[in-house]
């Protein structure tokens, strides 16, 4: 009996402690370190922004008590906005090179560091459930600061795409258009994934422990974090955008999301880069995507209940 005891305590004891190790990971997951992240765009060339050089700081309040930090560039007189959300680990930096592709065919802009991250405030990282509210927030803001003309775009990469696709079709569709660079579709499955790629542990026994330790320690579920259980929900217009090659979150994530979405849509398949490199290794395809985007579903007015999906070949 004692050695029953004995197994069943020291299970107790390693699942415990697999739960606060695995969800550490999740909830403080290790950030890039800033100077390197500007070091890397500057070396790449995406920091010269020329004559938009010039922003102003924006402090937004967050629902959850601390303040959202973002940069607003505004080089055209005019209505027309686009919001940047970043990958985890970075900061709004990493969004410049999104946006100087808005700036450069007449958008503003709009560049924040998700909660935990770059100088906004918060405790931990999780994914799109807590920083959909933020974007919602930034979006309400910039709603109030432009008026009810506002024409808005949202643009997320990674975890910002998650994030943007969670805020639309959990809260509101509150942009007129959408494009999201390799999104996961499921944070559960890209976990299990994850799990067995990185640490080959079967997730089926491992993933209900690292979710109860989530549940209690950032009152959340893993299954809140579920993009393609949503979007449903999104019948403004989207460009969906993956590598080919993504090993990290994997390419049939955005295929799934595309072919779940209702509406006016596009995807573009990218034939070289690595996660989130589709815009690093095919700049010319990656901008005439969003070119053909644009010009379907943004430069004039159309009927998005007549509207099919299609594949784009550059």
């Amino acid at each position: 009996m004692r050695k029953v005891f004995r197994i069943v305590f020291s299970t107790l004891i390693f699942l415990s402690a697999f739960g606060v190790y695995f969800t550490n990971r999740i909830m403080f997951i290790k950030k890039k370190d800033e100077q390197l992240i500007l070091k890397r765009e500057k070396d790449a060339g995406w920091l010269d922004l020329g004559e938009f050089q010039h922003f102003r700081d924006v402090s937004i309040p967050s629902p959850f008590g601390y303040s959202i930090k973002a940069h607003l560039y505004e080089p055209h007189a005019t209505n027309r906005y686009v919001i940047l959300a970043h990958g985890v680990t970075e900061n709004k930096v990493n969004s410049m090179k999104y946006m100087n592709l808005f700036l450069k065919r007449g958008f503003n802009a709009v560049i924040y560091d998700h909660r935990r991250h770059g100088e906004s405030g918060g405790k931990t990282t999780s994914y799109g459930h807590y920083e959909k509210f933020d974007l919602q927030e930034v979006v309400r803001w910039l709603k109030k600061e432009v008026g009810p003309e506002l024409q808005l775009g949202i643009h997320g990469e990674s975890m910002g795409a998650a994030t943007m696709l969670l805020y639309a079709g959990m809260l509101e569709d509150g942009a007129d258009f959408y494009i999201a660079d390799c999104p996961f579709s499921d944070f559960k499955e890209q976990l299990a994934y994850r799990l067995k790629e990185e640490a080959k542990l079967p997730p089926t026994l491992f993933l209900p422990i690292a979710d109860l330790f989530l549940k209690l320690r950032d009152r959340y579920s893993l299954a809140d974090v579920s993009p393609i259980s949503v979007i449903d929900n999104i019948r403004n217009p989207m460009l969906f955008i993956h590598s080919q090659h993504d090993t990290y979150i994997l390419p049939t994530m955005t295929e799934q999301l595309f072919e779940r979405k209702k509406g006016p849509k596009m995807l573009y398949l990218a034939i070289n880069g690595d996660h989130a490199h589709s815009l690093r290794e095919n700049r010319t395809d990656y901008e005439k995507a969003i070119d053909e985007f644009l010009d379907a579903y943004v430069h004039y007015e159309f009927d998005s209940d007549n509207v099919t999906g299609e594949k784009l070949t550059v």
